[in-house]
């Protein structure tokens, strides 16, 4: 997962081919075509419904452009976010990015070889190596 200190530029998609997408929306009425980026905002750290909508745009509509994770996002968030689809995170202002870079370490069961299966990777590493070696 790419991290991205919080800056005013890198909070607002300003290009074409990005959507911020509202946290209340919903992810299964957009028409995905074309679009690169999808930036969803989390507005407090304790409103997980950009979670939801990550998951449903990996899994369900098959996004594979960048999903960013924007707003109220704390370094405690982001094994979560990686979990579920997002690419990138930009961290709230006052989070400290060497400590991030520590947190994504810490798990590291969720990335390559996992143990579990996510929004990105559905198998989990032991059944793709069983089939492999089938």
């Amino acid at each position: 997962m790419k991290l991205i200190a919080a800056i005013p530029d890198t909070t607002s998609a300003k290009l074409q081919n990005v959507i911020e997408l509202a946290n209340d929306a919903d992810p299964l009425q957009l028409t995905l075509e074309g679009v690169e980026r999808i930036d969803l905002n989390f507005p407090k750290f304790t409103d997980g419904r950009a979670f939801s909508q990550a998951f449903l745009l990996r899994r369900r509509l098959g996004f594979q452009g960048e999903i960013r994770a924007t707003g109220d996002v704390l370094v405690d968030q982001l094994a979560q976010m990686e979990r579920s689809g997002f690419d990138v995170a930009v961290l709230r202002a006052d989070q400290d990015m060497a400590i991030a870079r520590r947190v994504l370490a810490a798990y590291p069961g969720y990335g390559v070889g996992k143990y579990q299966g996510d929004a990105v990777d559905i198998e989990p590493h032991f059944i793709t190596a069983a089939v492999a070696a089938a």
